[in-house]
């Protein structure tokens, strides 16, 4: 029976949560890189035996690990991110221009058709790839040279390209989302991109709908069916059927449409998950209840999801990368919060139960598949 190993990236270490297919009982192994700050790992889908890590702990620095045993034992690998030719600048909060400048890997994507490939989101918002397991890191550099390059600037979070999603079809197909430029895509392997924001609405900007500037928390997409994108935004849950050329918002019948994660069932293209906030002020669940919310109508209509999960005196967060779902055949999702419990679903969202509870703060939670 195939199993799943549920990868935990905490404020203080990793840990790897093990079970088979039943998803009853848990091996929780941790924490790896004890004491440094894990803001993400992800595993490969072409090689179950293959994780990267991004890692840091203060005077090291951002530092690249990889494991090829299943997070036994890992090996550092290239930790330069050097940004290609002229540096430039971009927007500041109070509308002046700072160089960019790097601080961290946000996010890590191996590739779905390639071993040996993976991508990294960094802020200052930029997109490198890895085509030697990580060994050697080159920037797409017609990312951040786009004509708009200058005038993007941080959110909240700092300026950060945190979301990266692929298409199945073809290798060179990429959307990635940035904070707060909004989405881009490109078709050539990352030498060319546009804005793929039409249809979004911001407020918090001087032109609500301009072309960039939207602050995107998340993207996600279903294999089955990957011309159709589903969005968090900073305010507003959208949906986009033509590969993000246009969006459309189906946020109606949430509590809020205020929140970070988002995910697609793994066999059913119109089946997604949520976790809404309060607000962008008040990171914690509406009425301190901790609810999923799930629309198996592709956003038509949403449904509270909260057998086994507090619904009293709840204040954690869920943040933009600790959501993730499994592939096995009654699809299981996973989430973690910032109070550092992981919850789990063998049933696709319909009953929860904790996995592992007291860890450190939960940055990100990513689901391979076992043989």
């Amino acid at each position: 029976m195939a199993g799943v190993r549920v990868l935990v990236g905490t404020r203080k270490g990793a840990f790897l949560l093990t079970a088979d297919g039943t998803r009853r009982e848990w091996k929780v192994e941790g924490p790896l890189f004890g004491g440094w700050e894990l803001y993400h790992l992800n595993g490969s889908p072409q090689n179950p035996d293959r994780i990267y890590a991004s890692a840091s702990l203060g005077w090291f620095g951002q530092q690249i690990h990889r494991s090829d045993d299943g997070g036994t034992t890992w090996t550092p690998v290239g930790n330069e991110f050097r940004y290609d030719g002229e540096v430039g600048t971009h927007q500041w909060y109070d509308g002046s221009q700072r160089p960019w400048e790097f601080t961290r890997a946000w996010h890590l994507e191996p590739s779905l058709s390639d071993p040996d490939t993976v991508y990294a989101g960094v802020e200052d918002a930029a997109l490198f790839r890895s085509v030697d397991a990580g060994q050697s890191w080159q920037e797409l550099r017609g990312l951040r040279g786009h004509e708009s390059g200058p005038d993007w600037q941080p959110g909240a979070g700092g300026m950060c390209l945190h979301t990266i999603i692929q298409d199945p079809r073809d290798a060179d197909r990429l959307h990635v989302a940035i904070s707060a430029a909004g989405v881009f895509r490109t078709a050539d392997g990352g030498k060319t991109w546009q804005p793929a924001n039409r249809g979004l609405n911001s407020g918090q900007i001087p032109q609500p709908e301009a072309e960039v500037g939207h602050c995107v928390h998340n993207l996600a997409r279903h294999p089955a069916r990957p011309d159709t994108l589903y969005m968090q935004k900073h305010w507003d849950v959208m949906r986009s059927d033509d590969d993000g050329a246009t969006w459309y918002d189906i946020g109606d019948g949430l509590p809020t449409d205020f929140g970070f994660p988002i995910d697609v069932h793994a066999h059913d293209a119109d089946t997604v998950y949520v976790v809404p906030i309060t607000s962008d002020e008040q990171h914690f669940p509406v009425d301190g209840k901790l609810r999923v919310y799930r629309s198996r109508t592709g956003g038509g209509e949403w449904e509270p999801l909260t057998r086994g999960l507090p619904q009293e005196h709840c204040y954690v967060n869920v943040l933009r990368d600790a959501m993730a779902v499994d592939e096995l055949d009654e699809c299981g999702v996973y989430f973690g919060t910032t109070g550092g419990q992981v919850y789990g679903s063998a049933d696709a969202g319909d009953t929860w139960q904790p996995i592992v509870r007291d860890l450190p703060a939960v940055l990100s939670v990513e689901v391979q598949t076992l043989p």
